[in-house]
């Protein structure tokens, strides 16, 4: 009888306390508050069937700072390039910068140049418009971002994103089902990329932030494009985009793999500088930059 009374109360509590949960803290609270990384557990048997340690994945998503991003989802469907004022990178003030950025870091300009083939105007120019010299590399968790996106490929996922969403924007279903088909696929090669790199730099992968699409350092390349093209610039033998040599190399090292070369006539130039920001705008904008710098 008193073992019954003991079990009874104690469930009792339990009630109680479930009541008391439900009440404070409304389901998206709770999300925010742990349960949400539930929201990643079929992306971390994916990554383990593709090869990554078991061990390690369960390590990263356990981390506290790892969490289903929904913030990201709504800048894609409010990010709009139009509304960026690239005209500010033109002006005589953020030229007069650039050169003196050029002057702080000669030596990695001029080892890029000798090596690679690459004005140091053109490398400015992207670093410039990219980053404003290196002060603004983005507040976003790298991880996170290409977690969210890569977990879109999760029907319960997506559910719960569309519904966040579609609160605040007019948006059709099927168009954001199609949306996140792509842009989970996109996101998953991205993410393994990035586990790639930070593991074998022995980066916490929770540490690093970047731009809401997922680039990263003074360069703001993508982890895809740190494994192909990235350069250890300063020869410490690591590679670290938030290092200006590297940064500086590795935009070099990339230019000159889509054919970048000294002498270099327009037409060709923009080709390639297309490649690295796919926007007229952006490319525009840097040669003008890498012309008005040359004088």
């Amino acid at each position: 009888m008193i073992l019954f009374r003991f079990q009874t109360c104690r469930f009792l509590i339990f009630l109680f306390g479930l009541f008391i949960s439900i009440f404070l803290f409304p389901i998206s609270d709770i999300e925010s508050a742990g349960i949400k990384g539930d929201f990643f557990l079929s992306l971390q048997a994916r990554l383990i069937r593709d090869g990554f340690n078991q061990t390690m994945i369960r390590s990263v998503y356990k981390d506290p700072k790892v969490y289903l991003d929904k913030k990201i989802i709504k800048v894609y469907f409010t990010y709009r390039e139009a509304k960026l004022n690239y005209d500010q990178f033109t002006t005589q003030q953020s030229i007069t910068k650039a050169i003196t950025y050029i002057r702080e870091h000669m030596d990695a300009f001029q080892t890029a140049e000798k090596k690679f083939g690459v004005d140091r105007e053109i490398i400015t120019a992207i670093i410039l418009v990219e980053t404003q010299l290196g002060k603004v590399t983005g507040k976003k968790s790298i991880l996170n971002t290409f977690s969210t996106l890569a977990a879109l490929a999760d029907p319960i996922v997506r559910d719960t994103l569309w519904k966040e969403i579609s609160r605040t924007r007019k948006l059709d279903q099927k168009k954001f089902e199609k949306w996140s088909a792509r842009k989970s696929k996109w996101a998953y090669r991205e993410l393994k990329a990035y586990l790639k790199y930070s593991a074998k730099e022995k980066i916490p992968p929770s540490e690093v932030n970047g731009s809401f699409a997922g680039a990263m350092g003074i360069a703001q390349f993508l982890p895809s494009s740190i494994l192909a093209y990235a350069k250890d610039g300063n020869n410490d033998g690591r590679i670290d985009l938030f290092n200006h040599s590297d940064a500086i190399a590795s935009i070099a090292g990339y230019l000159k793999n889509y054919g970048w070369h000294p002498g270099i006539g327009l037409k060709k130039a923009y080709k390639i500088v297309y490649r690295y920001n796919r926007s007229s705008y952006y490319v525009n904008t840097v040669l003008t930059i890498a012309e008005l710098l040359r004088g």
